[in-house]
């Protein structure tokens, strides 16, 4: 029997946040009202939000022996993640991001450094640990891992597809939950733009193995089911900041989905979660506990859209 829920392979950096009143243009200077630093990437993000869950989870990732690497390795601890598959690379540079949030709205602008850390190999991906976890959660940054993965396991691939990459199609075909945001849909690449969201997601879900989900921010969460377009409204939530809430909704999706739950219910825990962890600084500072959590996705309500529905507009 496996020792984890759920095995998370992908990014990890420090996240610099800063919180200003207003954005502000360029050639101007702003105050900040609140500044802090927290671990982040989509990766250990997930991971962290997976541990605060309650989920038995495992991450896999390279880092720097730097002062940032220290951070990332210490705040993973810090939520119960197992580290012990962690790479720490002597001379290695940790990458950093910096986050700019409005305080009036909540909305983020962020300004990331590139990972120059080598990518993992075939040789990093343990076999027998991938094939012993109920999930195994694909973070943006591991789109080149489709090729490498063990093919046996009963495991289930989520992937967290953020933006267009060399091996999607690959991708495309490995992931058994294949979960893009909104914007992704209009990449020409995956489906143009000029269509209706139900038509964007008919034609991807086409080329796709899995199902297909897609997020939408605070509007939350699109599927498909028995070839009917469900959208899941987010709920409404004191926003403070909108950091890593991607994040935390393909982590609540993939645990609820390790523990045997159905797509309906694992993406209305995944839209209570990621709404929820909007309400402090960082993405990870606001994750809830599983008890409000769920308290919250029960009231939750799918609705089945037409496709003449203004939600379903491009």
């Amino acid at each position: 029997m496996s020792t984890f829920d759920v095995l998370v392979i992908g990014r990890s950096c420090v996240d610099h946040i800063a919180v200003v009143e207003a954005f502000p243009r360029e050639n101007t200077k702003v105050a900040l009202t609140q500044r802090l630093v927290e671990g982040g990437g989509q990766g250990g993000t997930a991971a962290a939000c997976i541990a605060r869950l309650g989920g038995r989870v495992c991450y896999i990732g390279r880092i720097g022996d730097d002062d940032a690497g220290r951070i990332c390795l210490d705040r993973l601890s810090a939520f119960n993640v197992d580290t012990q598959r962690v790479q720490v690379l002597p001379g290695g540079r940790t990458p950093e991001a910096y986050i700019v949030v409005t305080a009036s709205t909540g909305d983020r602008t962020i300004f990331y450094e590139p990972s120059t850390l080598p990518r993992l190999t075939a040789e990093d991906l343990p076999a027998a640990l991938i094939a012993s976890v109920r999930v195994l959660l694909l973070d943006p940054e591991t789109t080149y891992l489709a090729d490498l993965l063990p093919k046996q396991g009963g495991r289930r691939v989520v992937y967290d597809a953020e933006r267009w990459r060399d091996g999607m199609t690959t991708m495309m075909q490995v992931a058994d939950y294949f979960i893009p945001s909104r914007d992704f849909l209009n990449d020409e690449r995956a489906g143009g733009s000029g269509q209706t969201l139900a038509a964007k997601m008919n034609r991807l879900q086409a080329r796709i193995r899995g199902r297909l989900i897609v997020t939408d921010g605070r509007r939350g969460a699109y599927y498909i089911d028995d070839g009917q377009l469900i959208h899941l409204p987010a709920p409404r939530v004191a926003v403070r900041d909108t950091t890593g809430a991607g994040d935390n909704f393909h982590a609540a999706f993939a645990l609820a989905l390790s523990w045997g739950e159905c797509l309906p219910e694992a993406v209305r825990l995944a839209v209570a979660v990621a709404s929820l962890s909007c309400r402090d600084y960082g993405g990870r500072n606001g994750v809830p506990s599983l008890e409000n959590a769920r308290a919250l996705a029960a009231t939750l309500a799918p609705r089945h859209l037409p496709t003449d529905d203004p939600f379903c507009t491009s």
